[in-house]
């Protein structure tokens, strides 16, 4: 029996690149800091290029970190230089604070550069030159950190992360991924790649340094090729992942009205369920994954609060708020009356209390101290609105309800309270705070979230509008 022949390096890297590669005419750029890794990422990438008629660019980013920065940058101008690629590199500034500190904003930075410089150039697939190491070490991180199965699935072959890159339309793949460390160095000293030494890798203060220096070396002593079976378990996460994420999909689809979720049908399911389905809720909005206490704690409080209580729980990006045995999730508005009030004390771009304005005919008004836009909306023949020409030769009000105000919405129909009609029409009462009024002549003529007051609309064969308030 034929001994079967270990896959090259070579060989690794174009499989991985059979399911992400672009189509004919397309780029490829490679992240290219002028390590060991990223340059065997360029000498791979480069032949893979050739044989496949593929256009390559390499992008470096400059991050001014370390005094050899300048001299980093040359030899990666030079590699690719040698090599006849396009290159260009990217400087940035890198802020940081107690909270993310440096390493995270680097690299914050550093993948909005490199998002930056494929948009600039027409690229639609990055490549980056994490291995099974890195992979090894990612896993073990986010076990000490406590992560689920999110967390220990570690980095995918690829993907598109349009929050870090800043371009939905790209893909990072991470092609050396299935190979070791010591494959890249057998491969780096083989072909006699010449690479640069990142100082900073030796820095122990930094987390996966630590790992990597002082962990991963005893671990190899005791569990020789652990690196693979940190990959293979990584994989078995992102299988246990996938189908949290396909059951947490049905269920917020079972759950949600409109965009907000129904508690009745949030109770029936089973605590896991819920707090998964929060999670994907989260993820969908955009919003950072909330920890395990403060979700256990939020759904208990939304679950068992009094039913008419006016329920908030606060989240780093939002609200979450009850209403109506609904969940919402709302944007951290600040006091926009409390706002207006510290006009008075000369803070520049905050109107007063009633705003006076007059229409112009223009299609719409901002009203940044309202936190919102007002439209003026051309009503079809036949539709009921304001006559034009009457509103034009108006002066106009603007701002919030001081209470006791009333509206009448048809002529058939009584007059009523505004409370009466954000209970009919459904408005919560944190959105009812923030709804402004127009008036004329001290006579209210529109309260958003509710509707035109019928004693001014025009019976006339004339241009009418309609008006409509969008909260920003």
């Amino acid at each position: 029996m034929k001994k079967q022949q270990t896959a090259t390096v070579a060989d690794i890297f174009a499989r991985a690149l059979d399911t992400c590669a672009p189509p004919a005419g397309g780029a490829v750029g490679i992240a290219l800091s002028g390590g060991l890794d990223s340059a065997a990422l360029l000498h791979l990438a480069h032949a893979w290029a050739q044989e496949q008629g593929i256009a390559l660019h390499a992008f470096h980013v400059h991050h001014g970190l370390s005094p050899n920065a300048d001299a980093w940058l040359a030899h990666c101008e030079h590699a690719c230089a040698a090599l006849g690629l396009p290159f260009e590199a990217r400087r940035v500034t890198v802020e940081t604070n107690a909270k993310t500190g440096t390493e995270e904003a680097a690299r914050k930075r550093r993948y909005a550069a490199l998002g930056e410089l494929c948009a600039a150039h027409g690229v639609r697939l990055l490549l980056t030159a994490h291995h099974q190491d890195d992979q090894a070490e990612t896993v073990l991180l986010q076990l000490l950190r406590g992560s689920g199965t999110a967390g220990l699935s570690g980095m995918d072959g690829a993907n598109s992360a349009p929050e870090l890159l800043g371009n939905p339309d790209l893909v990072m793949a991470r092609p050396l991924l299935p190979v070791s460390r010591r494959q890249l160095e057998a491969y780096v000293a083989k072909h006699a790649i010449a690479h640069i030494h990142d100082e900073s890798n030796d820095d122990p203060r930094f987390a996966r340094n630590a790992l990597r220096h002082q962990v991963m070396p005893v671990l190899a002593q005791a569990f020789p090729g652990f690196q693979e079976r940190f990959a293979r378990s990584a994989q078995h996460a992102q299988s246990a992942q996938r189908l949290l994420t396909e059951l947490a999909t049905q269920d917020l689809t079972a759950c949600l009205d409109g965009e907000c979720i129904e508690l009745a049908k949030l109770r029936a399911l089973s605590a896991d369920r819920c707090y998964n389905l929060l999670r994907h809720w989260f993820g969908t909005r955009g919003l950072r994954m909330p920890s395990t206490a403060w979700l256990v704690e939020m759904l208990a409080q939304l679950l068992e609060a009094r039913p008419d209580a006016q329920l908030l729980v606060t989240h780093p990006d939002c609200h979450v708020r009850r209403h109506r045995d609904r969940l919402y999730l709302t944007p951290k508005l600040g006091d926009l009356a409390g706002m207006r009030e510290r006009d008075d004390a000369g803070i520049p771009g905050l109107e007063k209390v009633s705003q006076e304005f007059t229409w112009k005919g223009e299609a719409s008004l901002a009203f940044p101290a309202y936190g919102g836009v007002l439209h003026f909306d051309t009503v079809e023949e036949g539709g009921q609105g304001i006559d034009v020409a009457w509103l034009q030769a108006q002066t106009l009000t603007i701002d919030f309800r001081q209470g006791g105000e009333r509206l009448k919405l048809a002529l058939n129909r009584p007059t009523k309270s505004l409370k009466y009609h954000y209970q009919a029409f459904d408005v919560p009462a944190w959105e009812r705070e923030r709804l402004p009024l127009v008036c004329a002549a001290q006579q209210l003529l529109y309260a958003a979230g509710i509707g035109l007051d019928c004693h001014c609309l025009s019976l006339l064969d004339r241009p009418r509008i309609t008006l409509r308030w969008q909260s920003c």
